[in-house]
């Protein structure tokens, strides 16, 4: 059973919705926890994509060591990928914000219960954990590219 504080289950509130407008809200929530589970999947997909470039790139240039040209174009794709890959990030993360806005806007029209449900999980506590996580990702990036431009510098000199 949930823990929901007692004084809530007594003063329990419905939905005021009619039925197709109560109907359109739990689509319109569904459609906005789809779109911040794609997103985070997105964020998730782009860290991997670009670590595995990262090793490409060592990869290619351990195979054309002796190209100066082909290493030092490698630095540049190495940071214009990173810079790319940050901005990726950031963006999937607004809009993972935006939506969550909605499901609030949405919630304040279902029943008490439901609100009640949604603030199990402090926001701050969500917040931290959440930002935590993109922390993580864009640390991951800038220290996969310093790998990256750490081995290409054996090449340029």
């Amino acid at each position: 059973m949930l823990d929901v504080p007692r004084e809530s289950v007594l003063e329990f509130e419905e939905s005021t919705l009619d039925d197709r407008s109560h109907a359109e809200m739990l689509t319109l929530y569904r459609e906005s926890a789809d779109t911040i589970r794609f997103a985070k999947s997105q964020q998730w997909k782009s860290l991997g994509a670009t670590l595995l470039i990262f090793g490409a790139l060592m990869v290619i240039a351990a195979y054309n060591a002796s190209n100066l040209h082909l290493a030092r174009g490698m630095v540049a794709i190495s940071l214009l990928l990173s810079a790319g890959s940050i901005y990726a990030l950031v963006i999937y993360q607004i809009w993972q914000n935006t939506e969550r806005q909605k499901l609030r806007a949405i919630s304040e029209n279902l029943s008490s219960l439901s609100r009640d449900v949604r603030a199990l999980k402090p926001r701050l506590e969500a917040n931290i954990f959440r930002y935590l996580l993109l922390t993580f990702m864009l640390v991951t990036i800038v220290l996969g590219n310093a790998v990256v431009i750490a081995d290409l510098a054996k090449y340029l000199s």
